[in-house]
């Protein structure tokens, strides 16, 4: 089982000696982000800073810094358990004899029992603040980088739903602290909370917002997953988790909230309210420049007793977000298995920011298999957005990256392997010559065959292997070389 709240995580890690508390006074002004990249970088642990300077709220960071940990959030041994759970209830077999039936069963028992649950009463509003007495100066919002255009609170999610439907979403944006009671949603052109904000504003109507500190786990990670905007992403949380996640109306807006959450602000979007948001150093490693984004009103904060707030620290890679993206590539592994069936692995690499590289292999069955591949992953949801896909045969391992560039690199003739179209691309994506679409690549790094146009005495060559005797015989005989 996944954890039910943060703290109780938190209590594991120090057991654990996976903690360290930090009893100095720190800056958020740069300080604090200049220890935890540090911290996060040498694969160190997570840190729970108890005396920030100009706030009475202790602050947790670097919480999902390394694979471990996030395993250990989220209640698994590996990524491949949730992979293999939502492989099994997407498979569409007709079940065969009673044990067949039995394992019918246990998929749809394992998706009843999983819907949010909704409380009366939460530790998330203990303590109510409301008019006046709002004040975000008292929660610990960071300056990060040299650059950056103010303040920031990085691991807020952010609730809302669209107006017509009443479909609700929850999404993971940046949000700058602009005075007390202001801050802006930096919700991008693709997401959907940003979706529901048009609709609104279309309508004339104001949008409720609620914004949630310091959660469960495994909702802190739904919030980062690309899932469709039609599904729940408090029904995949309680799917992660392996029981329902418990929600709580909030006060003054017509949403709900986790109750084991540790502060929730609330407020209402007024359609064109907009401010100048940014610049912000980013998980791209780069600034991204000021844009106007809209502006929320806080009108309530709900808070814990004695809350603690959660962020990360974002920047050039690796940082927090690399587990975050490693556990989103293998979950969904088997989504995008449906949608584009040839595949049978990928891997998305941080230093590509994930979204933007993708390198994909296949069981190459006929010529011109592998753009094929390319054209479907386009087109699969937000893979939409990725910039470069290789395809490598699937002897390939996806995750060796230097196998991948020996094929990539060295084995492919450009001029007829090389594809290259224009599409979207990240809001984000600072490489594109206009914002928001731009050049991508594809790059056929399989073994060609004759029909695709190889022809050469011979055809593709064989690579070089050990003889399998004699690389047996050398690996039992290895201590005798006293190497």
């Amino acid at each position: 089982m996944a954890y039910d709240d943060l703290r109780s995580f938190l209590r594991a890690l120090e057991r654990d000696g996976d903690l360290k508390r930090i009893k100095a006074e720190v800056d958020p002004y740069l300080e604090v982000g200049e220890i935890v990249d540090r911290v996060n970088k040498a694969g160190g642990p997570a840190l729970l800073f108890e005396n920030v300077k100009g706030s009475a709220m202790p602050l947790a960071m670097n919480v999902f810094g390394t694979d471990r940990r996030l395993l250990k959030a989220l209640g698994l041994a590996s990524y491949d358990e949730i992979s293999e759970k939502i492989g099994g209830l997407l498979r569409p077999e007709l079940p065969h004899g009673f044990t067949g039936v039995r394992e019918a069963f246990g998929k749809l028992g394992a998706m009843a029992h999983v819907p949010p649950r909704k409380v009366k009463e939460a530790p998330v509003q203990e303590v109510v603040l409301t008019g006046d007495d709002v004040d975000l100066d008292r929660l610990p919002a960071l300056f990060t980088w040299p650059e950056d255009g103010g303040s920031f609170f990085n691991l807020g999610l952010t609730h809302t739903k669209d107006p017509e439907s009443g479909v609700r979403n929850l999404g993971l944006y940046r949000l700058q602290r602009h005075d007390k009671r202001t801050i802006g949603m930096h919700w991008q052109i693709h997401k959907d909370s940003r979706n529901h904000y048009q609709v609104a504003a279309r309508r004339g109507e104001r949008l409720p917002v609620a914004i949630a500190f310091g959660c469960p786990p495994a909702v802190t990670y739904a919030s980062t997953a690309p899932l469709p905007g039609d599904i729940d992403e408090y029904l995949f949380a309680g799917f992660i988790q392996g029981k329902r996640i418990e929600m709580v109306d909030c006060k003054t807006v017509p949403l709900q909230v986790p109750a084991n959450a540790e502060v929730v602000l609330e407020g209402w979007l007024e359609p064109g309210k907009m401010l100048p948001e940014g610049p912000f150093g980013d998980h791209t490693g780069f600034y991204t420049p000021q844009e106007d984004f809209p502006a929320l009103t806080i009108d309530c904060v709900t808070m814990r007793k004695r809350p603690l707030l959660q962020s990360i620290v974002v920047g050039r890679p690796p940082t927090e977000d690399g587990p975050l993206g490693r556990a989103t590539e293998r979950f969904f592994l088997p989504l995008l298995k449906v949608i584009v069936p040839d595949i049978v692995d990928y891997h998305l690499p941080e230093s590509g920011g994930f979204h933007n590289c993708a390198i994909v292999s296949i069981d190459k069955k006929y010529p011109k298999h592998a753009q094929k591949v390319m054209h479907a992953v386009w087109g699969a949801h937000m893979m939409s957005l990725t910039k470069l896909i290789i395809v490598v045969d699937a002897d390939c391992d996806v995750h060796d990256l230097h196998e991948v560039s020996w094929r990539a690199l060295g084995n492919t003739d450009y001029a007829r392997d090389l594809t290259v179209v224009e599409g979207p691309v990240d809001h984000l994506d600072h490489a594109s010559y206009q914002q928001f679409w731009g050049g991508k690549a594809g790059i056929d790094a399989t073994a060609k065959w004759p029909e695709e146009g190889y022809t050469r005495d011979g055809g593709w060559p064989r690579m070089v292997e050990s003889d399998p005797e004699v690389a047996e015989r050398v690996t039992k005989r290895w201590k005798e070389y006293g190497l």
